[in-house]
């Protein structure tokens, strides 16, 4: 058992097991309560759908640690007794397409469904239109896999002599082969000799392209601004935090306010609920419901914020403490995310802009940290890949709500409806397919000859169509640019108090 690398296998179990229960901790606590004991099957979908985002993320560094399993085999054959994990990364991504494409639309067309329908009628409801979807995604794959659906790599012709054995080995930069004729020297090649190889790459890695094409756009728009603003987001929480406790009387004033308000959301919401029932439900009337949710949220956090600023019952002090230190905790936390981030950033630049890379940079400070203790430098490879999926996370919180062709469902502690959770998890899902393409990218270094770098390496970036996106560090670019746009928002803007934008705000 020691060829299969058995210590490898045991922390993956256990891994895998910890991310479940960790997701299905998150699902219970940021549940709404009206979700409680019911919506059985988007709850699943949702589970299963953050444990896959979590598992692909971290099956690169395990890509690595099985790589580096076999390194110091006695033997050839030892590599072929590791994990198969270019098997495993097709299953993991296909699967991910298909959660994506067809099982997250069906559970929230069923989740939406109209409460007066049946069961029945719900499910076949959302089956019509996860068929057509399905139909199409179909129909559009097939074409363009029929059509481009191959890969051209550029090889270069190389023809010598023969020559006999010299009777000194002597090989330096300007003695590259045997004889000293040069004849195998890839340099003194004609321009002519370089062709184009081209062969048709097998559909589920076409599959695995395609959605990392989609979810590099969602990768460069929400990390880019999720880079900077995770970390600043923490530390300017702190700056703008209450500095101390109101009065009893300024807690009443504004919570009457509040309770005012409340009350007229609640009136807007009944109308808006005869009205569905009525059968109107056009352009209007979805843009009513949107103005009021974004109201409620509005809302919510005004009551939040009081709350924060008068803690109540026996135990108030205490309360107050643990917001003091949690917001202490904000910034320390804020601090490390804004030295990672700029690691990252500095990585992009140094190691994938610049051509040649001016040093691998944290390629080569992983492969210490191996040198130190075998699974440390695995462990923060692991941590950076990690860390843009939150970054991207981060992102897309912030500027859903402020986007036009694109809404955001909000994630709330306590507060989440299922299809908020389905949309949230769909958009986690389809970017951790590029996280995990541009992660084997800037670590290419540290991460060569394992599978995750054949798939979304030298495949995709050759596949015919979408390989000049690569080529030309078009992703890179934006997720770079929108990166120092954010910072310097948040250095000019970022220190500011925020003032409410929804017509009911907590008075001042």
């Amino acid at each position: 058992m020691g060829d299969f690398n058995l210590a490898l296998v045991i922390v993956a179990i256990v891994v895998c097991v910890i991310v479940f229960l960790v997701n299905v901790y998150l699902l219970v606590n940021y549940q709404h309560p009206d979700d409680a004991n019911q919506a059985y099957f988007p709850k699943f979908v949702v589970v299963l759908g953050l444990s896959v985002a979590a598992i692909s993320i971290l099956m690169l560094p395990a890509d690595v640690a099985n790589r580096q399993a076999c390194r110091h085999a006695i033997y050839n054959g030892a590599c072929n007794l590791t994990l198969p994990m270019k098997d495993l990364w097709l299953a993991v991504y296909i699967l991910d397409a298909v959660l994506v494409f067809f099982v997250i639309p069906f559970a929230m067309f069923y989740y939406e469904g109209d409460l007066d329908k049946s069961v029945g009628k719900r499910i076949k409801s959302a089956l019509l239109w996860m068929v057509t979807t399905a139909i199409v995604c179909a129909l559009v794959l097939g074409i363009l896999y029929g059509l481009i659906g191959k890969v051209d790599f550029s090889v270069r012709h190389l023809s010598s002599s023969t020559s006999s054995f010299p009777s000194s080995w002597d090989f330096n930069s300007g003695q590259q082969c045997i004889g000293g004729a040069h004849q195998c020297a890839a340099y003194t090649a004609s321009p002519s000799s370089e062709k184009k190889w081209t062969m048709r790459t097998t559909f589920p890695e076409y599959v695995v392209a395609l959605a990392t094409i989609a979810g590099s756009v969602l990768f460069a728009i929400f990390g880019g601004v999720g880079i900077a603003c995770l970390p600043l987001g923490l530390i300017f929480s702190f700056i703008r935090r209450p500095k101390a406790v109101i009065t009893r009387s300024q807690y009443i004033k504004e919570a009457t306010d509040l309770g005012k308000k409340a009350k007229e959301l609640k009136k807007a919401a009944e109308s808006l609920h005869q009205e569905e029932k009525s059968g109107s439900k056009g352009r209007k009337f979805r843009k009513n419901v949107k103005s009021v949710e974004k109201e409620l949220l509005q809302l919510e956090e005004d009551v939040n914020l009081l709350e924060e600023m008068y803690p109540q019952g026996e135990k108030a002090e205490t309360t107050w403490a643990l917001t003091v230190l949690g917001y202490l905790a904000k910034l320390v936390l804020g601090v490390l995310g804004l030295i990672v981030s700029v690691a990252w950033v500095a990585h992009i630049i140094i190691y994938l802009l610049v051509d040649p890379p001016l040093s691998p940079f944290l390629n080569e400070v992983f492969i210490k940290l191996d040198d130190v203790w075998g699974l440390l430098g695995t462990a923060a490879f692991a941590f950076f890949c990690f860390y843009l999926l939150l970054a991207v996370i981060a992102g897309a919180m912030m500027l859903g709500l402020r986007l036009v062709f694109i809404t955001i469902h909000p994630m709330k502690w306590g507060a989440t409806l299922m299809n908020s959770f389905l949309f949230n998890v769909g958009l986690i899902l389809l970017s951790s397919i590029s996280v995990i393409q541009f992660c084997s990218t800037a670590f290419a270094y540290y991460a060569q000859a394992t599978a995750a770098q054949e798939i979304f390496g030298h495949t995709l970036e050759s596949l015919r169509g979408i390989k000049y996106l690569y080529k030309y560090n078009v992703f890179q670019i934006a997720f770079v640019a929108l990166a120092g746009l954010t910072f310097v928002y948040y250095a000019l803007f970022g220190w500011r108090r925020k003032t409410p934008t929804g017509r009911f705000q907590l008075s001042t």
